[in-house]
């Protein structure tokens, strides 16, 4: 996995994350009179002194039952509504307003039934970290599988798969035993060399992790997520782990080859000649390619027993 250290590329992906969340303003510029029943009364009273100064006659309007009534009340239009029973034993029926009057609460959009209730983040299986280091974001469990996420949640797991802090131990690392190797001599000995060694090796890490499970899977409208099967022989499941990075799930429910995981690394191993003067010819960054994608694949192969090891070894339940 590698990875991207220019600034420009975090505020880009950042930037993806600010969709919808404004539209909700209340938009009430032309509000209707509102009807509050407690002026039910006045409202009765001036629509039938009203009437009464344009014509007397109006308040002799027939019953639903052929008897003519001067009851004002009765005869007011809407926001009244009279029932024929209404109107035989004296009662009206109370105002139905169309519009909310000032005082009305506002409906409360979040429990509307048409409106989509998000997901609450789920813990991965096993939890965040592959033994306190390997982040494991990633993962799902096999119940979700058929499940789409949004392109904001691929660029999350993305996120704290590339900048989580036990990821710099890990390149750390890396970076030591590179440079006991004295791979990349150019980068030289000592804390200078070292430090060009961790800096560039978590430049692979995180830049791999954004395209390969950010950024391509948007694009391709592909799953970044492991799948993890849980049941089965331990030939089975390793099979089924290390395969994962040629097969992937759509956002469509489908199978396909996993192009995200090859583009998105191949991608990462292009930048990286910018940093990498030692070896830049097609085969060094053929060997790269791959070496990126067996880690994934080695990876995918922890986070599937993680669980049971967590389990047997360390005496901890994982979902």
């Amino acid at each position: 996995m590698t990875s991207s250290q220019r600034p420009w590329l975090t505020q880009t992906l950042s930037a993806t994350l600010l969709v919808v969340v404004c539209l909700l303003a209340p938009v009430m510029a032309r509000a209707q009179r509102p009807t509050d029943p407690d002026s039910s009364s006045a409202v009765a009273s001036s629509a039938v002194t009203k009437t009464a100064a344009e014509d007397d006659a109006a308040k002799d309007v027939a019953s639903p039952d052929g008897v003519k009534t001067d009851d004002p009340v009765k005869n007011v239009a809407p926001p009244y509504r009279v029932n024929a029973a209404d109107a035989q034993d004296g009662t009206v029926q109370a105002p139905h307003p169309q519009t909310p009057g000032p005082n009305a609460t506002p409906t409360d959009s979040s429990s509307s039934p048409t409106q989509a209730n998000p997901q609450p983040d789920q813990e991965p299986p096993g939890g965040k970290r592959v033994f306190g280091v390997l982040p494991n974001y990633r993962t799902a469990d096999a119940s979700q599988e058929g499940v789409a996420i949004s392109a904001r949640q691929k660029l999350a797991i993305a996120s704290k798969d590339s900048f989580d802090y036990p990821l710099v131990l890990l390149a750390a690392a890396l970076a030591g035993i590179s440079q006991l190797g004295d791979q990349n001599p150019s980068f030289g000995q000592g804390v200078k060399g070292y430090a060009h060694r961790l800096v560039t090796g978590y430049a692979d890490q995180a830049m791999g992790n954004m395209f390969t499970e950010g950024l391509f899977p948007v694009m391709l409208h592909e799953d970044p997520r492991y799948f993890r099967r849980g049941t089965g022989s331990v030939g089975s499941r390793t099979g089924y782990a290390l395969t994962r990075i040629f097969v992937t799930k759509t956002d469509s429910g489908g199978s396909r080859f996993n192009y995200s995981e090859w583009l998105g690394n191949a991608t990462g191993v292009a930048i990286s000649n910018a940093y990498y003067p030692d070896g830049r010819d097609w085969s060094d960054n053929a060997t790269k390619l791959l070496e990126q994608c067996a880690t994934d694949a080695l990876s995918q192969v922890l986070k599937e027993f993680w669980p049971d090891i967590k389990r047997k070894w360390f005496h901890k339940d994982s979902h």
